[in-house]
């Protein structure tokens, strides 16, 4: 049965297809083959919503749907009122840096936290205000204040009084200036100082580079940088759940950008970071946190570059033996996802096409047996068994369609014809092995 779709997710989804890449929103509709996995996200989620914390590390080969997942538990979450955030690793974004690269990894999932109003991005804005609401609610109530006066200026100590209470409360290192700089932002708002609440912001995102531009700017004489934006992450988790959110899902994709950090004392001290972020959510030392991880099977497994480098890691990721010959468990931290099979393939094709009718508003006369001749064309072409990804399938069978809309005598058969199979896995890790050990 189709299910309806709406028109912006529509377009959403065919664009990002086309473009190679995994729609923002609307994944939902094309989500095939992982209801094992959903299913036991979903029920993690339960577990952090009860206060524990949940760490997932997500391994697959490239275009075994690690991004995919990624953005269809964003959507899950979102749905469970998780405050979500994410980012990828890069050259420029690590966990450990002495250089201002873990400070940039804060600063980009801060751009990047969402709520289920403000499901693109950019909601710490949001997040914040709310909060500041709640602490001058509790201000009038505590005080007998009537709310259509509390927000005047000669009621600003008793609200530093409560927002300084509360911080205390929900806050372990850098407390202090977490508080002073939330209440720069109110000052900034009652006052109309839109400068002050622009800086009060900057410092929550971890923008500044210098001490001493913060203490010119606001007051403060500490910056989130690359030693305690852990700490403040799990300072903006309570915060989050005082304001009645489940809990903060921390996405980072992309860590194979870890393994490929050539100096080893230095992808070390990533790993060791991982290792200390591992301990606190399975130790208990944190709360309502949820944490995923993906990457490649070479950054998981290779001894000498991957975590299993690292023996604390390995330890603890080392895969459970009796999960084996297609024997499943969700509940260890690593869930290795493999492609989804030719049978989920054409259900997904099937959705695609439907979509397509919806976004260009058309008829596509492609059928069922249509789509099954595409799919044995491509998949008996040479090289598809080694190279062939269920990515390069959905872009090839979106690009065939938009000809067919726009040639009308052009057949699906002719098209099928001219698809070619090329390699676009990235370049093999096997070089880097072979890099120097500095």
């Amino acid at each position: 049965m189709k299910t309806s779709i709406k028109p912006k997710e529509a377009t959403e989804i065919i664009n990002s297809l086309l473009g190679g890449t995994v729609p923002r929103t609307g994944v939902q509709h094309i989500a095939v083959g992982r209801d094992e996995e959903i299913a036991a996200m979903v029920e993690a989620m339960e577990d952090v919503k009860n206060g524990h914390n949940h760490m997932k590390f997500w391994i697959g080969d490239f275009g075994s749907g690690k991004s995919f997942m990624f953005h269809l538990l964003k959507t899950i979450a979102l749905k469970q009122k998780f405050v979500v955030a994410s980012a990828d690793f890069t050259p420029d974004n690590r966990l450990y840096s002495n250089d201002g690269k873990g400070g940039a990894l804060f600063s980009a999932l801060m751009d990047n936290i969402s709520i289920q109003t403000r499901p693109d991005g950019g909601a710490l804005q949001t997040l914040l205000e709310k909060w500041i609401d709640q602490m001058i609610v509790r201000t009038a109530q505590q005080h007998s204040i009537p709310l259509t006066e509390i927000r005047s200026a000669q009621y600003l100590p008793l609200i530093q009084d409560t927002i300084f209470q509360t911080i205390n409360t929900i806050t372990e290192t850098g407390g202090f200036e977490f508080g002073t700089v939330v209440m720069k932002y109110y000052e900034g708002y009652i006052n109309e100082d839109e400068s002050l609440r622009r800086n009060a912001l900057k410092w929550l995102k971890g923008e500044y580079k210098t001490k001493t531009e913060a203490r010119q700017d606001l007051g403060v004489r500490e910056i989130i940088n690359d030693l305690n934006f852990y700490d403040m992450l799990k300072n903006f988790t309570k915060l989050f759940v005082s304001i009645g959110y489940a809990g903060f899902m921390i996405n980072l994709d992309e860590a194979i950008n870890l393994y490929k950090i050539s100096t080893s004392t230095m992808r070390e001290k990533n790993y060791e970071k991982l290792l200390t972020i591992y301990n606190d959510c399975y130790q208990g030392k944190v709360g309502h946190m949820f944490i995923n991880v993906a990457g490649t099977r070479e950054f998981l497994e290779n001894e000498r570059r991957g975590l299993y480098s690292y023996h604390a890691l390995k330890t603890r990721l080392e895969t459970n033996k009796y999960a084996v010959d297609g024997i499943k468990d969700f509940a260890q931290p690593v869930i290795r996802l493999l492609p989804i099979n030719h049978n989920e393939i054409f259900v997904l094709l099937k959705n695609l096409k439907h979509i397509f009718d919806q976004h260009y508003k058309v008829d596509m006369p492609v059928n069922e047996e249509d789509i099954a001749a595409f799919m044995e064309d491509i998949y008996n072409k040479p090289g598809a068994e080694e190279f062939l990804m269920p990515r390069e399938v959905i872009r090839e069978f979106l690009h065939i369609l938009s000809v067919l809309r726009q040639n009308s005598h052009i057949t699906l058969a002719q098209l099928v014809g001219e698809v070619q199979i090329k390699d676009e896995r990235p370049g093999s890790m096997e070089l880097l092995d072979s890099i120097q050990e500095l």
